[in-house]
């Protein structure tokens, strides 16, 4: 029996809504629309209507179907403030980390110069008591009158040769430590590696020189390790 489609049979409505939920689950919606046009506009209706309710629930998943927002529950709220926390002390850690690696490597740097240092300057003191013998020696070899030293006197001859040969050898194992004679007769006044013992007016000799050297000084590897002890000319 022909019936319009207002007035449609149940069975044949139930009928038409599991076709309709078969294609919708199989993915075939053009067909499932082609098919309710031709026998229900009102399910085409439904069907259109509950596809569009579907698309808007997927594109906003904080969305319900109703259009209304899904808050979040107290665990993800309690997650998401771990999570900050978590990432807070990982900045912390790291700061740290890296502060620490400095002042390692700080230390290390420092250590390393130490260890350098104690290398070129232990001898430091051992040096400053050779170096009274060395002015010892010299002394003596300047004390010798040079016209004394002829061939009737050998013997002083032979001591002062001896002296010279000794102050000599000395002065080797100086330079061969690393340390050197400092003599700056008719240099620039350096507070560095002079100590001036008094200021006289030289004619001929420029202001701030040294015109005589009382003891010599000595360095140790570039370090002042005695300076010498002179007079500076002044301006008259």
């Amino acid at each position: 029996m022909a019936q319009s489609w207002l007035g449609e049979a149940p069975q044949e409505a139930e009928a038409s809504d599991n076709l309709f939920k078969r294609n919708l689950i199989h993915g075939k919606p053009r067909l499932l629309l082609l098919a309710l046009s031709l026998t229900s506009p009102r399910l085409l209706c439904t069907a259109t209507q509950q596809k569009n309710d579907g698309q808007n629930f997927e594109e906003e998943p904080n969305r319900t179907p109703s259009g209304k927002k899904t808050q979040p529950s107290p665990a993800e709220k309690m997650l998401v403030e771990e999570k900050a926390k978590l990432e807070e002390q990982i900045k912390e850690i790291t700061d740290k980390y890296k502060r620490a690696l400095a002042d390692t490597e700080n230390l290390r740097q420092r250590s390393q110069k130490l260890v350098e240092e104690a290398k070129l300057y232990g001898i430091q003191s051992f040096c400053k008591d050779l170096l009274d013998i060395a002015d010892v020696l010299e002394k003596a070899t300047e004390s010798v009158p040079k016209e004394e030293l002829k061939n009737d006197n050998l013997h002083l001859k032979n001591l002062y040769e001896g002296l010279v040969m000794t102050e000599g050898q000395m002065q080797k194992v100086f330079k061969k430590h690393g340390l050197f004679k400092l003599n700056p007769v008719g240099t620039k006044f350096d507070p560095y590696e002079h100590e001036a013992l008094f200021h006289a007016p030289m004619e001929g000799k420029e202001p701030g020189t040294v015109s005589l050297v009382s003891k010599v000084g000595y360095k140790l590897h570039g370090r002042t390790l005695r300076p010498a002890l002179v007079g500076v000319v002044k301006e008259v």
